[in-house]
């Protein structure tokens, strides 16, 4: 009889480690796929070639400029926050600022993702704390430092510490630019030259007290030409990335451009060879769209687009980490 007991109580105690093993919390199980599967085939094949450096610049809307619309029509009765987008400008080009900027991504990526100009800006004028009139500050900025996760890791610092709310409209680099001239924007963060100093000599910048010109060019980082790993053109052996523009363009192989007038597309432009006659225009890559994607889109669209196409892209090197360590999908900012 003391056997029989004795083994009912063996099975109730098994009977029992069963079930608080199969509630047991779902973090503590072994799952059965240890690694997931890889979601990004593309990688950065040509990089850190001279002619891919990528300078951003801030400038401040001048609030006395002739404002237009889409058509060119005068667009009246436009206030800017002048007082706030002073205070976001003198925030970035301060010592801390430009540390952060400087040191954002090292930890997450092993890799710096931005660098500060050697002979960049420095402010050291006091920063006011925000008003009810001053509180609301719109920058108009490029794709580049709001999809890589800059402005998202930014924006909360200065907010926190000086009582700002910035209102971020991002967009490449020209629709940026075109939506400071509408009056919509205090301050632009841009990264095309030519396009930067047109907006200057037009009278849409200022200079702000304590600097020395309208335009504000304080860091930079890399465009960085990316494919499939296979590397079907094998654009990695080019001898600089103008050859390796060429590779691409010779065998046909996919391209995604942005399209959109951005500094990224701007400077993809100028790598093709002359030759073939790439420019903006839809018309002059007509013979070339079996493989010429023109997408008119923002970077993360592109780099999806290229992804699932085995197709080179020109990227900024930022946002292309960001892209591949979220696995395809950039953090919303």
């Amino acid at each position: 009889m003391k056997k029989y007991i004795s083994l009912i109580l063996v099975l109730i105690m098994a009977f029992s480690l069963c079930a608080c093993t199969s509630n047991a919390p779902e973090e503590t199980a072994t799952p059965e796929v240890t690694e997931a599967p890889a979601s990004v085939d593309l990688e950065i094949l040509v990089e850190q070639d001279d002619s891919m450096i990528n300078t951003y610049s801030l400038l401040a809307v001048n609030d006395k400029a002739s404002f237009v619309d889409a058509d060119g029509n005068a667009v009246n009765d436009v206030e800017l926050n002048t007082a706030g987008a002073d205070a976001l400008i003198n925030w970035l080009l301060s010592d801390e600022g430009k540390r952060l900027a400087a040191d954002y991504g090292y930890a997450e990526y092993g890799e710096f993702l931005f660098y500060m100009l050697e002979n960049a800006p420095a402010s050291e004028g006091v920063i006011p704390n925000a008003t009810e009139e001053t509180k609301t500050v719109r920058l108009s900025t490029t794709t580049s430092v709001n999809d890589s996760g800059l402005l998202g890791y930014l924006l909360p610092i200065f907010q926190k510490e000086y009582g700002y709310e910035v209102e971020v409209f991002s967009a490449g680099t020209g629709k940026a630019i075109a939506n400071a001239k509408m009056g919509n924007a205090d301050v632009i963060l841009v990264h095309a030259k030519a396009q930067e100093e047109a907006f200057v000599e037009e009278g849409f910048a200022r200079v702000i007290e304590g600097m020395d010109a309208e335009r504000l060019s304080y860091m930079y980082n890399f465009f960085v030409l990316c494919g499939p790993a296979a590397d079907p053109a094998g654009v990695k052996s080019a001898e600089d990335v103008l050859a390796a523009f060429k590779l691409i363009a010779d065998g046909g192989y996919t391209f995604v451009s942005r399209g959109d007038g951005s500094g990224t597309h701007t400077k993809e432009l100028a790598l093709w060879p002359a030759e073939l006659g790439i420019t903006a225009e839809q018309e002059s890559f007509a013979d070339y769209t079996e493989w010429y994607v023109s997408s008119n889109a923002g970077m993360g669209v592109c780099l999806t687009m290229a992804n699932e196409q085995g197709a080179y892209i020109l990227s900024d090197k930022a946002t292309f980490l960001t892209f591949c360590a979220n696995d395809g999908v950039l953090p919303e900012a």
